[in-house]
């Protein structure tokens, strides 16, 4: 037998009647709080013929020991940020856990003025304060009921509880301010919240300075849209709120035109197809109108900031290029009027060519005309108008020539009109071949 100071084993072998040999070993042990998890077996070994060895194991188990307590943790098992922070609404969770067995018993208390509010008392070491509020901020506490304990044992902790609470954001306007255009005004946003929130201004996602004051000053129509003040928390991440006004800037409409092709002056030709398009803002929203119909209703335009478009598609002419189109903007505050101007507009080139042949056409007919009548004044007279007739002219007439320098009828037309006025006085053509 082994002896020592923590623990000894006995040994005892009996011989049977049969012949065999039992072996009884007893283990005494002290044990300490370092053995609660200590697993036990017995390990026989024995000799066989021929110089073998064999061994057996007893099946492992475990011991249930029983120790005072002697440290207690103690903290808040719930969505919380490292400083401690929870949100108001939030259900939080306390937990006590003490280091003896069994589990002792367990007490919530909470610490007003220096006295004991008892909240709660069981064996698992847990408190849930459901939908905490702002009002259950303060100094939790928990003790463990352990009658074995030594006397210097510390068998109670406490522990602070702070709940971050955010109000709604108030600001110094309505929801909705209209000012005219290049006015300036400012805009306060107050909060209560702890921890201290910081506040910042935003408008479409871009920053405008940080701080309870938003200040505008010189107002155009860009300053027209939503501006939202938001508070937040750096220590709360998750805990943020926001409060938003929109700006109405009033003032008479401002004008933006533009053509899809533009084209260079003198450029234009007759029938080319172009597209104008007219855009405006203002508050109230500006009406569009054309001097030629067929322009589009007006719509919000591409890119937002109150702009508002109308478009209208024509053929060029020669009349637009004298009285170009225009487009007006109005509201009850003024209106706006822009001329789209196309400068010279030249003929198309198939339209000319059958101006052109338009003319020459009517020129051969006048001169069919002239020359059919020409020829029915002097129908029925001798020797007129009949080429190559031979004999020698009547008396006091001109040989007419033959020889291909002068046509005949510009011949007879020239003769007629110089001495068969002479001869005949009023007879006209009485003589003229």
């Amino acid at each position: 037998m082994e002896v020592n100071s923590a623990g000894y084993m006995t040994s005892r072998t009996v011989r049977e009647a049969s012949g065999l040999q039992s072996l009884t070993s007893t283990l005494y042990l002290r044990l300490h709080k370092a053995d609660r998890d200590a697993s036990f077996h017995c390990s026989v070994h024995y000799h066989l013929p021929a110089g073998q060895h064999g061994h057996l194991d007893s099946p492992a188990f475990r011991l249930t020991l029983h120790y005072p307590t002697e440290h207690v943790h103690f903290w808040v098992d719930s969505p919380s940020t490292t400083e401690g922070w929870v949100r108001e609404g939030d259900s939080v969770q306390l937990f006590c856990r003490g280091d003896g067995s069994p589990n002792p018993e367990y007490t919530f208390f909470r610490l007003q003025d220096k006295q004991e509010d008892v909240l709660k008392t069981n064996l698992e070491g847990n408190l849930t304060l459901e939908g905490v509020r702002r009002g259950q901020s303060g100094t939790y506490g928990c003790r463990v009921e352990d009658y074995d304990a030594a006397e210097d044992a510390e068998l109670s902790k406490t522990l602070e509880l702070r709940v971050a609470y955010l109000d709604p954001l108030e600001l110094s306007t309505r929801e909705e301010l209209s000012l005219p255009l290049g006015n300036s005004t400012a805009v306060n946003c107050s909060v209560q919240g702890l921890p201290t929130p910081a506040l910042r201004w935003t408008k479409d996602s871009i920053p405008l300075g940080n701080g309870p004051t938003l200040s505008l000053s010189s107002i155009t129509f860009d300053s027209a849209g939503t501006y939202i003040c938001e508070a937040s928390m750096p220590t709360v991440p998750l805990l943020s709120r926001t409060q938003s006004f929109k700006l109405l800037v009033q003032g008479p409409p401002e004008l933006r035109a533009e053509e899809t092709q533009p084209r260079s002056e003198g450029s234009w030709r007759e029938g080319d197809e172009v597209r104008l398009v007219c855009s405006a803002r203002g508050y109230p929203e500006p009406k569009l109108s054309w001097s030629q119909l067929g322009g589009s209703p007006a719509e919000p335009a591409p890119g937002g900031q109150g702009w508002v478009s109308s478009s209208l598609t024509l053929k060029v002419t020669s009349a637009l290029s004298r009285d170009g189109v225009s487009c007006e903007a109005s509201n009850p505050h003024g209106n706006a009027l822009h001329v789209f101007h196309f400068g010279s507009v030249a003929p198309q080139t198939s339209q000319a060519g059958v101006a052109v042949m338009a003319v020459a056409v009517s020129v051969g007919l006048l001169l069919l005309v002239v020359a059919a009548f020409y020829c029915m004044r002097r129908k029925g007279r001798p020797g007129c108008c009949r080429q190559g007739e031979k004999g020698a002219p009547p008396p006091g007439e001109p040989e007419l020539s033959h020889s291909g320098s002068e046509r005949p009828e510009q011949t007879g037309l020239l003769t007629g009109g110089a001495s068969g006025g002479a001869r005949h006085g009023s007879g006209g053509f009485g003589d003229e071949c």
